[in-house]
């Protein structure tokens, strides 16, 4: 293989065979392939992009680089949920106990936040010694016992995608629609999974801004998935106004906790809802009445003590991560509240250290907002936006402008 031909072919908008891909994500997992001329490749799909069947080898390809998930024949069908990103998004804490209740098996391999968009191994960590590093005989061992993982990715699982998002970070190709494909996808077929849900974003909140764009990306997704054999459907959801009532950390898991037990809020309850019928075979009422029966709760609980976290706490953890300062933000006026901006909501959270700037950030599990208004009502002079939990007066204050700058109100 002359991997500058293969650059040059790319470049000028040619087919590469799946001889070819296999080979190149191969060469490169192994150090073979220099990073110069992968950031090349990279950014001549950046400009000429990848067909679907170019989509799918790469994707099958990078999920070959590393370990693949093996389980004992006659187990039961395999189950997961992506989601493209979003504030607020604490839906995969609620989602696999659910879908662990109806004898499916989740082996839920998640991620870190990064920007404004929250990470589910964040929230579990905010549950003191909650343990996200588990041993590919860990996790399956855990599937035997309680049906449901939720875990880390190991550092051999998809190493060639690691290596590659490393290079497009620095780049500037991470926003190649062929690359996030490969890159989402690849990791959901190491699961080997049986069926799988996306969650696609869009708005300001999400990295997706137009529901057109949301629309595409959840096409090639789902068919890098059914081209390899996982039968993949999508949900469409806005991601315009924080999901749910609260974002940062132990907030996001006490809602969920919330959630599980019966009485969360109505727009996080609908969208786990929406995701879990895409890959069960019950109803809608038989998956609400494990929510509000307490068997969804009783499976979270077994997850956590799983894996190390101390479920006494579970209910209590806004008193385990207490923010030093408490502030509430009103409304400066009355009238229809028209916006409660994700994006400048997301991007205060990270302000106060509920996020991360760079990957190595420390994260603040106490700190976020909770109580937030939902745009759509009315809200009189004086009235509660949310409340602001901080580290410090100055980030409080600094948090609450950005709170006053995302609520648009129409007098």
């Amino acid at each position: 293989m002359h991997v500058p031909d293969l650059i040059a072919r790319k470049r000028e908008g040619e087919e590469l065979t799946c001889d070819e891909i296999e080979a190149l994500i191969l060469g490169f997992t192994r150090g073979e392939i220099p990073d110069y001329q992968m950031s090349a490749w990279a950014m001549a799909v950046f400009f000429q992009g990848l067909n679907d069947s170019e989509t799918a080898t790469l994707t099958r390809a990078m999920r070959d680089s590393g370990s693949v998930f093996s389980y004992p024949a006659g187990s039961p069908p395999k189950v997961d949920k992506h989601s493209t990103g979003g504030v607020g998004d604490k839906v995969s804490l609620v989602l696999a106990p659910l879908l662990a209740c109806e004898d499916l098996w989740v082996p839920m391999v998640s991620g870190r936040g990064l920007g404004i968009t929250g990470g589910t191994l964040d929230k579990l960590e905010a549950i003191p010694g909650f343990r996200v590093a588990l041993s590919e005989h860990e996790a399956l061992a855990q599937l035997e016992k309680i049906g449901v993982f939720m875990a880390g990715q190991t550092d051999g699982f998809c190493p060639a995608d690691k290596k590659l998002y490393a290079l497009r970070d620095v780049t500037g190709t991470v926003p190649s629609k062929p690359l996030i494909v490969a890159s989402i996808m690849s990791k959901k077929l190491a699961e080997s999974l049986d069926r799988l849900v996306l969650d696609v974003k869009f708005g300001s909140g999400a990295f997706m801004k137009t529901r057109s764009d949301a629309e595409s990306l959840a096409g090639h997704l789902a068919s890098a998935g059914e081209a390899n054999g996982v039968h993949t459907t999508f949900v469409i959801s806005e991601m315009n106004q924080p999901l749910g009532l609260s974002v940062g950390n132990a907030l996001e898991v006490t809602e969920a906790v919330e959630t599980l037990q019966g009485c969360g809020p109505v727009d996080l309850v609908n969208l786990t809802l929406d995701l879990a019928e895409d890959v069960t075979t019950c109803g809608r009422d038989v998956l609400v009445a494990h929510l509000t029966s307490g068997r969804a709760w009783e499976k979270f609980v077994a997850l956590t003590e799983a894996q190390g976290g101390d479920a006494t706490l579970l209910t209590n953890l806004r008193t385990v991560h207490s923010a030093p300062v408490r502030r509430p933000v009103v409304a400066p006026q009355s009238g229809l509240l028209q916006k409660m901006d994700a994006g400048i909501i997301g991007r205060a959270a990270v302000g106060l250290g509920a996020g991360r700037k760079l990957a190595l950030d420390a994260i603040d599990f106490a700190v976020g907002f909770s109580e937030l208004a939902k745009s759509g009502i009315l809200v009189e002079t004086g009235q509660l936006l949310c409340w602001v939990h901080a580290r410090d007066e100055h980030a409080a204050a600094h948090a609450e402008s950005e709170i006053l700058r995302a609520a648009e109100i129409l007098s």
